[in-house]
């Protein structure tokens, strides 16, 4: 009995530390697959340790006490997001790329592969300063996460990529508004390096610079390319700065059908007043006053768009000109109506009303200079002298008052002509200036 009770024990004792073992062990492996799945912080001190990041003072330049570090740099543009007149900017999204060496971060590796990181290790080492000159806001976008990538090859060589949209300063001319062409560029520099420190330059010269398929509302590009220079400052020296070009010419459609279109109905419309009868006061006051009212809502929409400049430009000088010819009909039809008046007064006094006070005088031709013509009123010309009957300004004036549908029959013809050679020489002159 003393024998089967102990191998009973011995069984349930084996039995328990079997299970508790079993657990131990499966316990473990699931403590090892959670580290191996929460390996981030572990790979990111690993990867600080291959760097050698603690051992270098990192706020440093690569080089430093030698020559200027080369940084190449290549840009890919994006979108232009927007152009604004009113502000004289325009708002770009591109990734920009930088390119250099620095021999700090070189680490053995047998494969010759690159590292990827991302920014939070960027923030640990050296990055070129490179800032966009005139820009008016500038951000780095960080959904989901920052847009910021860093690649680290074996022997030292760094690739460091931003996304970045920058809205940045455009001096614009609007002479030839709105068939202008605008030339605008963006400009990088660094920001504490001069060139004896730092050599910006285009990393693969025009290739550096490509730019996705982009559809403007308003603009075509015509041309986008690279460039570069030199920028001086009287206190730090000189800058290498590297300029990314475009060139943007307006699509003339919309303004077409918005302003320039409008206003030639107003004008043509303003001519309706022309075939109205003269004595239809209220209907030619009325039809003057809306197209000069209209005319005026073009102008005040037109203005509101564009920027304050101190020139005048093209879209103004057909807008003004144009409400020109319509505020010469109204008053066309103000001396139409004086004339019909003065007419009806002749017509009831009997002819005895004048335009002026002074009595009619007969002019003859005497042969003596100081003889008046009241002293000689018969003296015929003498044999071979030549007269010449001239109208005076006031029996013109007489004549155009008897006659005042006259200023509306002229008025028919001379207004179309007249806009007609404006719309010649304005439309020729702005497309030689193109």
């Amino acid at each position: 009995a003393c024998v089967y009770l102990f191998t009973e024990l011995s069984l349930i004792k084996v039995m328990v530390f079997g299970s508790w073992r079993e657990r131990a062990n499966h316990k473990l492996r699931i403590d090892y697959k959670l580290k191996r799945q929460d390996s981030t912080k572990t790979l990111l001190i690993k990867s600080e340790q291959l760097l050698r990041i603690e051992e270098h003072d990192f706020a440093i330049r690569p080089g430093f006490g030698g020559g200027a570090i080369p940084v190449g740099i290549d840009v890919q543009v994006e979108s232009i997001d927007s152009i604004s007149e009113v502000n004289m900017d325009f708002t770009m999204t591109l990734y920009l790329r930088h390119y250099w060496k620095d021999e700090r971060l070189s680490f053995p590796s047998r494969t010759n592969l690159s590292r990827t990181f991302d920014s939070r290790l960027v923030k640990k080492i050296w990055v070129p300063d490179v800032f966009f000159v005139h820009s008016k806001r500038s951000f780095i976008h960080d959904t989901t996460t920052e847009n910021i990538m860093l690649r680290v090859y074996p022997d030292g060589n760094i690739l460091y990529s931003v996304r970045v949209t920058v809205t940045a300063l455009c001096s614009m001319d609007f002479s030839s508004f709105p068939l202008d062409t605008q030339n605008c560029s963006l400009e990088l520099e660094s920001y504490a390096y001069n060139e004896n420190d730092l050599m910006l330059y285009w990393k693969n010269g025009n290739d550096s610079l490509r730019i996705d398929e982009i559809v403007l509302s308003q603009f075509f590009i015509e041309n986008i390319h690279a460039s570069s220079g030199l920028a001086f400052y009287s206190s730090t020296g000189w800058y290498n700065r590297l300029f990314i070009n475009f060139i943007l010419r307006r699509h003339i459609f919309f303004f077409m059908l918005q302003t320039y279109f409008p206003t030639m109905l107003m004008v043509v419309l303003s001519w309706v007043s022309f075939w109205i009868d003269r004595r239809a006061v209220p209907a030619r006051v009325s039809l003057g006053i809306t197209t000069v009212l209209t005319m005026s809502t073009i102008i005040t929409g037109v203005s509101s768009s564009m920027p304050q400049v101190s020139y005048v430009k093209a879209v103004d000088i057909y807008l003004w000109t144009s409400f020109l010819f319509v505020f010469l009909s109204v008053i066309e039809y103000a001396a139409v109506n004086y004339c019909t008046t003065l007419e009806e007064m002749r017509k009831l006094k009997g002819g005895k009303v004048s335009l002026t006070p002074f009595p009619k005088m007969t002019t003859t031709l005497t042969s003596d200079p100081l003889t008046t013509p009241t002293q000689s009123p018969d003296i015929r010309p003498m044999e071979g002298t030549r007269l010449r009957r001239r109208r005076s300004a006031r029996q013109n004036v007489d004549l155009l008052v008897s006659h005042s549908y006259m200023i509306d029959s002229y008025s028919r013809l001379a207004f179309p002509l007249s806009y007609l050679l404006f719309n010649t020489i304005y439309w020729s002159l702005l497309y030689c200036e193109i």
